[in-house]
């Protein structure tokens, strides 16, 4: 409640349109006044519960389509058809409004109060010398924590990926580190490092298999960056982003931030598409879909100290929404 969490792609909410979307089982509406400034409310009418998105903007005021109520830009009612007669100051409803940012070319919201100014942080994405492409968003049935620790795991990179991000006949994941971290480019949380895997074509690019080094960071409870250290090459990174729209259903958002300067956007997405779309059965068919934190609840082995140090973390942020407790 208190975390920022991407709603939308910035260039998609444009001036003079409303944009309907869900986050933590709250309805939203989000728009643009003609100033380019970016509003995130509750897509409620105070009056009767009439989703705002489903009116109409003039003038900076987004007018109900159910009674034509008229909101400015601070939420506040300005107009009752109705009730013609009553002056603006005599007017009480309100508007939930929210906290909103624009980060990575992705509308960020925070339902609460800010436990940190900004949303999550993102270091490549700075980075000139790596191409950006935005991949999504997935609609998921299943717990934002589920699929951040899918993100995290490498053994199952030979059995779902099998011939892409893995082969069975080199299934075994050698030992990697695990730690956690406070630094200035990533801000706090647990990290795993040399972590390694064959991969047969570990990205669009890729010409053929190799040994990929990779780095896992979860920087928030529902935002984890995985960076690969290539041979011979730079590193590049995946920023995965989640929306949780319910407890058991998620949005997922994915940017690349890449060495490929050659593939089209749209065979890197395709590309993208490919592995997170083998990802998503087995995503939906765990149980229970929320992430378990009671301990014993599923068992686990030496591979997945990073699983069981994500798990840790999330107690250690008092995570209730979307784990069993």
């Amino acid at each position: 409640m208190n975390d920022w969490h991407p709603v939308a792609i910035s260039q998609q909410i444009a001036s003079g349109a409303v944009a309907a979307t869900d986050l933590l089982d709250t309805r939203l509406a989000l728009w643009r006044d003609s100033a380019g400034v970016l509003h995130a409310w509750e897509d409620r009418c105070p009056h009767r519960g009439t989703r705002l998105s489903m009116g109409s903007l003039r003038n900076d005021t987004l007018r109900c389509a159910y009674h034509g109520w008229t909101f400015g830009s601070e939420g506040r009612c300005r107009h009752i058809p109705a009730l013609p007669a009553l002056g603006e100051t005599n007017l009480k409803a309100q508007v939930a409004t929210f906290n909103v940012r624009e980060r990575y070319g992705l509308v960020w919201v925070c339902l609460g109060m800010p436990a940190r100014p900004e949303p999550p942080r993102f270091p490549e994405f700075a980075d000139a010398a790596l191409r950006k492409v935005w991949c999504g968003p997935y609609d998921v049935q299943s717990s934002g924590p589920r699929i951040v620790e899918n993100f995290l795991d490498m053994a199952h990179f030979a059995f779902v990926h099998e011939g892409i991000l893995g082969a069975q006949e080199q299934a075994a994941i050698a030992d990697y580190t695990v730690e956690s971290f406070d630094d200035a480019d990533y801000g706090s949380g647990v990290w795993a490092k040399q972590c390694r895997a064959w991969q047969p074509q570990a990205s669009k690019a890729a010409t053929g298999g190799s040994n990929i080094e990779y780095s896992y960071r979860v920087v928030r409870p529902l935002t984890a960056v995985l960076t690969k250290h290539p041979p011979d090459s730079v590193r590049e990174a995946i920023a995965l982003m989640l929306q949780p729209l319910t407890e058991t259903t998620t949005r997922v958002w994915i940017i690349l931030s890449l060495n490929d300067f050659t593939s089209s956007d749209d065979d890197l997405r395709a590309f993208q598409d490919t592995i997170f779309l083998q990802d998503q059965p087995i995503l939906e068919s765990q149980s229970p879909a929320k992430l378990p934190l009671i301990p014993g609840a599923e068992v686990s082995v030496v591979c997945d100290r990073m699983s069981l140090a994500y798990r840790a973390y999330l107690k250690q942020q008092n995570l209730h929404y979307g784990v069993l407790r």
